[in-house]
C-alpha cells in the first residue's frame, strides 16, 4: 500500500503532542536535521527573511520517500517531491517552522514560506524554504534560534559555512553558538518537568543561536 505523504509527516509531527506528558526516558529526538541558514538584506540595510536548507537523516529519508513514485528508478525531481515539501511547511507552520527570531530585545514575526522545495541528495532528503519577515527589521543586534521546542527534532548547524549573510552591510558580523551536549542536563531536570504541562520548552537547551551585529 502506497504511504499518504501527509500520514508520515503528520504521524511524526503528532508525536510532538505525546511528548509534552512524557518522562525524561522518552525526551530525546527521532528526527536529525543538518540546518544552514541564510539571512537575506535589501539594499538599504534591513533584514527581509531567513533562508533554511534543512538535511533530514537517512531514516526519515528512507521513510518519507516511500510511495513516492518517480520516472528514474533512486532519482527525484522537484516536481515529484513537490507533494512532500507542501506537506513539510503546512505541518511545521504549527511550530513556527521551529525558527524565533528577536531585533534588538523584540520578538520578530515571520510570514508563511516561500519559494519552498525538496531536492533528493545523496540518499538524503533536503528541504529548503524562505520566511520573509512580516515587517523587515534594520537592528544593531539579531538574535535567531532554530530548535525545536520538544525536543522531538534535533537541529545541528552544518560544520561547513552554516551561515550567510546575503547582502548585507559590510559592516555587519555574526557569531553562532551550537549546543553542548544536555544528556546530562536533560536527566537532571527530573520527570516533573515533563508532567503537567511543565516545561514545554525543553528543547530551547539545545538550540543553535546565532547572533548578528550591525553597528
Amino acid at each position: 500500500m502506497r504511504l499518504s505523504l501527509p500520514r508520515v509527516i503528520g504521524c511524526l509531527l503528532g508525536a510532538f503532542v505525546g511528548m509534552l506528558g512524557s518522562t525524561v526516558a522518552s525526551a530525546h529526538p527521532h528526527v536529525w536535521i543538518t540546518s544552514t541558514s541564510e539571512l537575506i538584506y535589501a539594499a538599504d540595510g534591513s533584514i527581509t527573511g531567513v533562508r533554511h536548507a534543512w538535511t533530514f537523516d537517512d531514516m526519515f529519508s528512507s521513510y518519507a520517500i516511500q510511495g513516492i513514485e518517480s520516472k528514474t528508478k533512486g532519482v527525484y525531481t522537484h516536481e515529484e517531491l513537490a507533494p512532500l515539501a507542501q506537506t513539510n511547511v503546512e505541518s511545521l507552520k504549527e511550530f513556527g517552522y521551529f525558527t524565533f527570531a528577536k531585533a534588538d530585545g523584540k520578538k520578530a514575526k515571520f510570514e508563511e514560506p516561500v519559494d519552498y522545495f525538496v531536492e533528493y541528495k545523496d540518499g538524503l532528503l533536503v528541504l529548503h524554504f524562505t520566511l520573509p519577515l512580516k515587517t523587515p527589521v534594520k537592528p544593531r543586534v539579531l538574535a535567531l534560534e532554530v530548535f525545536d521546542p520538544t525536543y522531538f527534532v534535533d537541529f545541528q548547524l552544518a560544520k561547513k559555512d552554516p551561515i550567510r549573510l546575503v547582502g548585507a552591510p559590510a559592516s555587519c558580523t555574526f557569531d553562532f553558538l551550537r549546543p553542548n551536549d544536555g544528556a546530562a542536563s536533560a536527566q537532571a531536570l527530573g520527570e516533573q518537568n515533563f508532567t503537567d504541562g511543565g516545561n514545554a520548552n525543553f528543547g530551547a537547551m539545545f538550540a543553535n543561536k546565532i547572533t548578528v551585529t550591525c553597528p
